[in-house]
């Protein structure tokens, strides 16, 4: 009966079992850390881009909102400018 423990609850743990697990959990936990640094990495890296993402279409809806104030404070300009810039395009395009 010396395989079985104390309670009777059938055969003890080996010591080498223990240890084996033991070592499982220390290896578990680790990678569990390093895969949360890495998350974490990658969650900073997302969110700087999205910052950026986020600045360029405030920048191009402030250029949007300029541009319209622009026309509606000078149509004929614009017109013009619009029409020189048809001009341009078709005459580069044409060759």
């Amino acid at each position: 009966m010396d395989d079985q423990n104390q309670m009777g609850q059938g055969p003890a743990v080996p010591p080498q079992a223990k240890e084996e697990a033991k070592r499982g959990v220390t290896h578990t936990r680790k990678a569990a850390q390093d895969l949360g640094s890495a998350a974490g990495a990658m969650a900073d890296e997302y969110r700087e881009r999205g910052k950026e993402v986020w600045d360029t279409l405030h920048r191009v809806r402030s250029f949007q909102d300029d541009s319209k104030q622009y026309i509606r404070e000078n149509p004929t300009k614009a017109v013009f400018t619009a029409l020189g810039v048809g001009l341009v395009l078709g005459l580069i395009f044409r060759r």
